[in-house]
């Protein structure tokens, strides 16, 4: 029998049956569920006018009609009203009131037994129902096309499966629930994953910005949360900038930076990832403006950025192009900084035209901005303090903030036997 509630003030009127507490295996029918709630009845020929107007009164809840046929009367209409709102006729606003006797209807209110099923519940809702009480119900995600991917905590993996369920029942589209079983790896920046509940196919398109990818998601790395940031780095570039992206992904910084007219330089050592990035140019018909490079981040650094690097400093002193390098592997990002030391030879470009690094790392440190310079400095041996700027991307998890230390690779860094300037610290040769 369905679980009765009669008492409006109720806190709980609207959440599903207490019976529903430690269930594992989702059984939908185990959700329904009467209430008891106000109604105003209306005259047929006055409810789209009236409904305009009691807006703020009206009953919101998924799946269910606010007005309904009247059993008694067809020529009215009951409108269901929301009972943490509508006590009395004495709960109508001014405004309702006046509305109400314009249209010659009266403000007393009656009683409606109203039937709830799961599919009158949030995903929300069902959770905190569901997990023991006092649990961290948390169930949100991150969209990646037709997959929700889910991080999950150890308290709630004994109701993964409904998880993945309930969160594919409650989000049109998603017809996937997967859930990340370890950490991202930091050699091809994929992770293992568990599909929960619907489709194993983790073949997805994703749009971002307007622009369209397309990728096996099991197998590459994709954030949606990124979306910001990745718009932010294009912002900074001008029609005509060289990109070199060390960690390029699928493309979402190089494709848009080609659609701008830049020349990119895009690499990654997944071979997945490689093979979508190429896929990906092609789809958004930028090919003809990026090359695309499989290779470990420091061979791409000491081999095809150096010889454009040597090209591009080196023959135009009066170039009017900026040179961009993305670095986005928070994880690791900053050990390959080592590889811009004494990277270059021949005599030092203008300062102008010297390399402008963006490189993203973590930081778990009180002070992130700090802490990732100092990490910076050390490893390119010079003070970055008066010539860099940090932007925090995003809170990771609770006391770790992924951040993008942006600078300019000083001319003592980056040119062999270059001599440095007053203040600046003195660094090893390393190549």
């Amino acid at each position: 029998m369905p679980e009765t509630e009669t008492s409006k003030g109720d806190s709980q009127l609207f959440s599903p049956p207490s019976g529903v507490r430690g269930m594992t295996k989702l059984d939908r029918t185990a959700f329904q569920k009467t209430v008891t709630v106000p109604v105003l009845k209306v005259r047929k020929a006055v409810v789209n006018g009236l409904m305009r107007v009691l807006k703020r009164a009206a009953l919101r809840r998924p799946g269910i009609k606010r007005v309904i046929e009247d059993p008694e009367d067809e020529e009215s209409r009951l409108v269901m009203l929301d009972p943490y709102k509508m006590r009395t006729h004495e709960s109508f606003d001014k405004e309702e009131l006046s509305a109400l006797k314009q249209l010659n209807v009266s403000p007393q209110l009656s009683e409606y037994n109203l039937e709830l099923t799961y599919e009158n519940f949030k995903l929300e809702e069902i959770l905190k129902a569901v997990l023991p009480e006092g649990q961290d119900v948390t169930s949100g995600f991150s969209r990646v096309g037709h997959i929700a991917h889910l991080n999950l905590r150890d308290h709630q993996l004994p109701f993964k499966h409904l998880i993945g369920q309930v969160t594919i029942d409650k989000n049109p589209g998603i017809t996937s629930a997967v859930n990340k079983i370890n950490n991202i790896d930091s050699t091809y920046r994929n992770f293992q994953m568990e599909v929960l509940s619907g489709e194993e196919n983790m073949m997805t398109k994703v749009r971002e910005n307007n622009f369209a990818y397309e990728f096996d998601f099991s197998k590459v790395y994709w954030n949606p949360r990124l979306s910001t940031e990745h718009s932010r780095i294009i912002e900074l570039l001008n029609p005509e900038d060289v990109l070199f992206d060390v960690f390029a992904g699928v493309g979402p910084f190089a494709i848009p930076a080609a659609k701008k007219n830049c020349t990119v330089f895009a690499n990654d050592l997944n071979p997945e990832s490689h093979k979508w990035l190429l896929h990906n140019c092609k789809l958004n018909k930028v090919e003809q403006k990026v090359k695309v490079f499989n290779m470990d981040g420091k061979d791409f650094l000491q081999g095809p950025v150096r010889e454009e690097l040597m090209q591009q400093l080196g023959v135009s002193k009066e170039a009017k192009h900026s040179v961009h390098i993305v670095m986005n592997l928070p994880a690791k990002a900053i050990e390959f900084l080592s590889a811009f030391r004494s990277l270059l030879d021949g005599p030092p470009c203008s300062s102008e035209h010297l390399p402008v690094v963006h490189c993203y790392s973590f930081s778990k440190d009180v002070t992130p901005a700090e802490d990732v310079r100092h990490r910076a400095e050390a490893v390119l041996g010079i003070s970055l303090e008066a010539c860099s700027s940090v932007h925090f991307v995003r809170n990771v998890a609770p006391n770790k903030e992924m951040v993008c230390i942006t600078f300019q690779i000083p001319a003592a860094t980056l040119y062999e036997s270059q001599t440095l300037h007053p203040g600046e610290q003195p660094l090893e040769k390393q190549r």
